[in-house]
């Protein structure tokens, strides 16, 4: 059954920015036109998808040790793993092509298992923490999307108040939990639920902000566009640091791990690629 998520505030959050020196390491699938982590667990295994250059579908990975290992959704063509746990449990989505084929799913021991909000026509799962508390997005038959969490079988819907679009992306061990809304006039801001309170996120000058992630410290990471460029960021103790990957067009922040490691995608002259960030 479905519930829906509880307000008891709603604050704002807006921090200077400062620089972080980082160690960039490139990830790309051999033989895959584009590839793009999305998640990353304390051990450091690594799982996202890539384009492949036959047919030009989305297929999932999971890197591991070095070793890349296919993450394919029987029975869909396309599947885009988005979140994994300490346990290796691998939450994202798969499709036949079209959006309303949509479904989230969760790998857990070698089995899939598809996950749908009651209702819905589309699912995606993009977040699973370590009690596999699950959130991510659904859209409505009006064509809005919600965010929800997913608890012993339990959907919760999310949604900001006042908001025309909500989205959960990150949960955390603690049960927090970031994701983006839309507002009125359609910007686009971060947003943390924490005990019941959704605190608003923006990156100082930023026409537009989206948390992808939280590790069990409270650290966010994500991206935000300013001046029509998208850089990453992490967000550390109250302060924002900027995250560019060096000669790239835009930079994507999507996973962080309880040792700070960072996964995202960026994108250059020779196309999108995935990118490691360590300190």
């Amino acid at each position: 059954m479905g519930k829906r998520a509880t307000l008891v505030a709603l604050l704002v959050l807006g921090i200077p920015l400062v620089a972080l020196a980082l160690t960039f390491t490139t990830i790309d699938v051999p033989g895959s036109r584009n590839t793009a982590p999305q998640g990353i667990n304390a051990r450091g295994d690594i799982v996202g998808f890539s384009t492949d250059n036959t047919t030009n579908r989305a297929h999932g990975f999971l890197l591991s040790d070095g070793t890349f290992t296919e993450v394919n959704f029987p029975g869909f063509q396309q599947t885009a793993p988005r979140g994994i746990n300490d346990r290796g449990d691998i939450v994202g989505q798969a499709d036949n092509g079209t959006p309303t084929t949509t479904r989230g799913f969760l790998l857990k021991k070698g089995t899939f298992t598809q996950v749908e909000f009651p209702g819905a026509p589309i699912t995606g799962v993009f977040g699973i923490n370590n009690s596999e508390q699950m959130v991510g997005n659904y859209i409505d038959s009006a064509g809005i999307n919600h965010g929800f969490m997913l608890e012993d079988g339990t959907f919760t819907s999310i949604d900001v108040p006042g908001a025309s679009q909500t989205f959960t992306f990150g949960i955390n061990d603690p049960g927090d939990i970031v994701g983006s809304y839309l507002d009125g006039s359609g910007r686009q801001h971060g947003c943390l639920l924490s005990d019941g309170t959704f605190t608003t996120i923006d990156v100082p000058g930023a026409t537009a902000t989206q948390p992808r992630d939280i590790n069990s410290s409270g650290d966010i990471v994500g991206q935000y566009t300013s001046a029509g460029v998208t850089h990453a960021f992490v967000l550390r103790r109250g302060t924002f640091t900027t995250i560019d990957v060096p000669g790239a067009g835009a930079t994507f922040g999507r996973g962080i791990n309880a040792l700070g490691d960072i996964v995202g995608n960026y994108v250059d002259s020779t196309g999108t690629h995935g990118f490691l960030a360590t300190e």
